[in-house]
């Protein structure tokens, strides 16, 4: 079992939420498999930590104290920027605020991030979803015409279409 997985269940992760990582992790790792400069490790044990603050809340604060988990835990810095900046497609500034969150941007930087982060939008739970049933489901929470919207097409985009 790997050490990631004992993690979570130690922490007391859900099940759900377990199974969700595990279908993130080997999806961001196809995704990664079409990039020569990637770090494999990255992709897969961020994948499979990124919801790992879901052992304390549901709320979109779960990034955040996740990435707190891990760094009490001396993860590298690589592993919890991928858990701070995995939700949607990243915050900005504005809207941490307008969430609550301490102030700062978790929009993914590097390509690792990205990937973990796109992954994550391509699941439903467990079920591995198509990148039109992410953004039929964010229009319907956010609005039609919400930036995410876009953001959601560009990084598909940019990290599968151009692959297919």
């Amino acid at each position: 079992m790997d050490e990631e997985i004992k993690l979570l269940m130690e922490l007391g992760c859900p099940e759900w939420v377990i199974e969700h990582s595990k279908g993130v992790s080997r999806k961001a790792c196809e995704i990664a498999s079409n990039f020569d400069d990637v770090d494999m490790e990255l992709v897969r044990v961020g994948g499979l930590l990124h919801d790992i603050g879901r052992c304390r809340t549901n709320s979109i604060e779960h990034a955040v104290i996740g990435a707190q988990i891990l760094r009490e835990r001396g993860y590298c810095e690589e592993i919890v920027n991928i858990v701070e900046r995995h939700i949607g497609t990243g915050l900005t500034e504005e809207d941490a605020k307008a969430l609550g969150l301490p102030i700062k941007s978790y929009v993914p930087q590097t390509l690792e991030e990205k990937i973990v982060s796109h992954a994550d939008n391509l699941f439903n739970g467990a079920d591995e979803v198509d990148v039109d049933f992410t953004i039929e489901k964010w229009k319907r929470k956010l609005g039609e015409n919400h930036p995410s919207i876009e953001k959601i097409k560009e990084m598909h985009e940019e990290l599968v279409l151009r692959f297919e």
